[in-house]
């Protein structure tokens, strides 16, 4: 049975708002440029990539439950429900799971003996890239509103820890772009607002 690209797009946009489908917009367009001539399965990647957050909107979202383990539940009934391709099923959800930075992910880029999916990785990847350089700011920025020097130490510490989680050489020569965007625009911040923020 073929999975219903449309329904599935307006649940993240319904659930997830402007800020949901549009995160999965930028994760699809920075896995196209990460994977360039990489041999992948690109609907896994498309499901797994709108499915990946479900588990942290209010219509699914459960307290204490990291989000990855929640969307990856979330997902496994709503693709079987629609009667998914077990192989393709096992993909997206090993994406899914793998793709936050929490504690259910070892640090660090590919190790010997790693048995991740290409696919897994690819959409990691993006994630990170997904909080680094402006957009990342933004994002944090915008999260923090009213207490900007919240936003700030978030801002801070993911551009700190999260370039060495990436895994492939195409998605460290972007973050190597975004961070030094990101140093310029914090640098500025913190001159135009004196400190006092």
């Amino acid at each position: 049975m073929e999975i219903d690209h449309d329904e599935i797009t307006r649940l993240t946009e319904e659930y997830g708002g402007q800020w949901g489908i549009n995160h999965t917009r930028r994760l699809l367009e920075l896995i196209a440029i990460i994977a360039e001539g990489m041999d992948y399965d690109r609907e896994a990647i498309w499901l797994a990539a709108h499915l990946h957050d479900w588990g942290a909107y209010s219509a699914w979202a459960q307290k204490d439950v990291e989000h990855a383990l929640r969307s990856r539940q979330v997902a496994e009934d709503f693709l079987t429900e629609r009667n998914c391709q077990e192989s393709l099923k096992a993909l997206v959800l090993e994406c899914i799971e793998l793709h936050h930075v929490g504690g259910n992910l070892r640090s660090g880029g590919l190790q010997p003996g790693d048995n991740r999916s290409l696919e897994s990785i690819l959409l990691r990847d993006a994630d990170i890239l997904d909080f680094l350089g402006p957009v990342g700011v933004l994002r944090d920025f915008s999260k923090n509103s009213r207490d900007l020097r919240k936003a700030y130490t978030i801002t801070k510490q993911r551009r700190e820890n999260l370039p060495s989680l990436l895994s492939s050489d195409k998605a460290k020569e972007i973050a190597r772009q975004r961070l030094i965007e990101m140093d310029n625009l914090l640098a500025r911040f913190e001159s135009d607002s004196f400190g006092y923020f």
